[in-house]
């Protein structure tokens, strides 16, 4: 949020960006299009009535990016239109930004909500999915909220796919990437790598990367340590790092050392005549606690593994995540433009 910022273009273009309508900024015109509609006439004159020709003879920006602009502001619910005659007049809903902004929030849970009943019925509910906690992240809420439209071939799994956002802006005709990974991670109940989720669906690690990443700014997913593939890359460290620098450095800068004497000198016993295998190694390192083993494992030279994994044990966990985020968001935004209409009064 801005911050003990009273500024009113700072408030409100902190709501445009964060209700997701400002795509992209002039690079001559840092206000924008959009931020000089709603300043100099929604702003100024909630209930006057604005047509198109109004709003360019006041802001001089054309037809064309006229009615571009005010689409996205009546599909956002902050612009409602009524006809009069061969004429749309534009008004800001309630009179103000906070009733507007109030408004949308209403509208905007009811409607989301609807949705993420349909992915509800995706989820598969899992005793094992949620068993180790997953990394700490802060994803900013970054999600598109829109009611149904017209479903093609009945496929509502794309459809849901689609409108959540979780596709992408250019989605290509026939693309399917980000329902197959939805619902392969729905199905799943460990967490899958994303080398993994590449081999399966036949497709790029870059690609599945990008959907994955809108995937957990949705909230939907997250990523978690694969805590059981601890011993075996724990093992192919300490065979590597054995037969490159010896056991003496195992213990000093290879992390050994850290760990209790009888779970060191096991490991370095069994690397040292060649009789360590994954098994043995999972066994040792039971009562090690799993963030040793972590650490243990960095100091390999290896990397703890992640996999991505549906963000709740079942369906109607992943909804209350998405739906407490989604409310923190949009009372931000109540917030904030409740502080603009005060700016502008004073």
């Amino acid at each position: 949020m801005p911050t003990g910022s009273n500024d009113s273009d700072v408030l409100l273009d902190w709501l445009l960006d964060s209700m997701g309508l400002v795509v992209r900024r002039s690079v001559t015109d840092e206000s924008g299009a959009l931020h000089r509609i709603m300043m100099d006439s929604f702003l100024e004159s909630p209930l006057r009535g604005w047509d198109s020709k109004d709003l360019g003879d006041l802001t001089g920006i054309s037809n064309t990016a006229i009615h571009h602009q005010v689409r996205k502001l009546r599909q956002s619910g902050l612009v409602a239109a009524q006809v009069d005659g061969k004429w749309h007049r534009y008004v800001l809903r309630g009179g103000s930004m906070e009733a507007a902004a109030t408004l949308v929030e209403s509208q905007a849970k009811a409607i989301l909500g609807l949705r993420l009943s349909e992915l509800d019925g995706m989820v598969e509910a899992s005793e094992t999915r949620m068993a180790i906690d997953a990394e700490d992240e802060d994803h900013p809420l970054t999600i598109r909220i829109a009611e149904p439209g017209p479903i093609d071939d009945g496929d509502t799994t794309s459809a849901l796919v689609a409108d959540l956002g979780l596709a992408g802006e250019s989605k290509r005709a026939g693309e399917s990437l980000a329902r197959e990974i939805l619902v392969e991670l729905c199905s799943n109940h460990t967490p899958i790598t994303l080398m993994a989720l590449s081999d399966r669906l036949s497709e790029s690690r870059g690609r599945v990367s990008t959907v994955l990443e809108r995937m957990r700014a949705a909230q939907v997913i997250e990523r978690a340590p694969m805590v059981d593939r601890l011993p075996q890359d724990v093992f192919a460290g300490l065979t590597r790092q054995h037969d490159a620098r010896g056991p003496d450095w195992l213990m000093t800068r290879g992390g050994l050392g850290r760990l209790e004497e009888t779970v060191s000198e096991a490991l370095i016993e069994g690397v040292s005549q060649g009789s360590l295998s994954i098994d043995s190694v999972r066994e040792i390192l039971e009562p090690v606690a799993v963030e040793d083993q972590r650490i243990l494992m960095n100091q390999l030279g290896g990397r703890t593994p992640y996999g991505y994994r549906v963000a709740g044990a079942d369906g109607e966990s992943v909804s209350i995540r998405v739906m407490r985020k989604a409310d923190r968001t949009l009372r931000r935004i109540r917030t904030v433009a409740k502080r603009l209409d005060d700016s502008l009064a004073n």
